[in-house]
């Protein structure tokens, strides 16, 4: 049975508790109210100083989640509709390289185009993020596609110490 994750608060959730009750419409999270949760097809849990950011299919942040002010500094009321790679300032680190490369650089070097498009999970990529505003700082990227009509990604940023 499929788990669900909750980017406002971190909690799990079963499949058959999300559609627990009369209706087959699926429920936000039922320890916070989130209104979005996402599809893990493997165990995943997220360090407790991890940033979620639920973003559209054209990449626009949406919602801010756990950890996301923490992390960056940022508000929602600064980032919702903007680029997610452009308002945390993302550099992906390749991992044969020592420099980071700009998120728009060549096939496969921008690991959100890969998820939106593809719709397939990436995780553990290295990235640089220099959100507004904020200093530059190391984290480990992590990033799920929306299953539904809609689309859309969930990205996890877990800094690295």
């Amino acid at each position: 049975m499929p788990f669900f994750i909750c980017p406002g608060c971190g909690n799990r959730a079963l499949s058959s508790e999300r559609t627990a009750g009369f209706t087959s419409r699926p429920k936000g999270c039922s320890k916070c109210g989130f209104g979005f949760l996402f599809e893990l097809l493997d165990d995943y849990y997220p360090a407790p100083d991890a940033a979620f950011f639920v973003c559209d299919q054209q990449a626009r942040v949406l919602d801010l989640g756990k950890g996301a002010f923490e992390l960056t500094g940022l508000r929602d009321e600064d980032v919702i509709g903007r680029q997610v790679g452009d308002v945390l300032g993302l550099r992906w680190i390749d991992q044969s390289d020592t420099e980071p490369t700009p998120a728009a650089n060549g096939a496969g070097a921008d690991p959100i185009a890969t998820t939106l498009e593809w719709g397939v999970r990436v995780l553990g990529r290295s990235v640089a993020v220099h959100a507004e505003g904020d200093l530059p700082a190391s984290a480990v990227a992590d990033l799920f596609p929306a299953y539904d009509d809609d689309g859309g990604l969930l990205l996890v940023l877990t800094p690295r110490s």
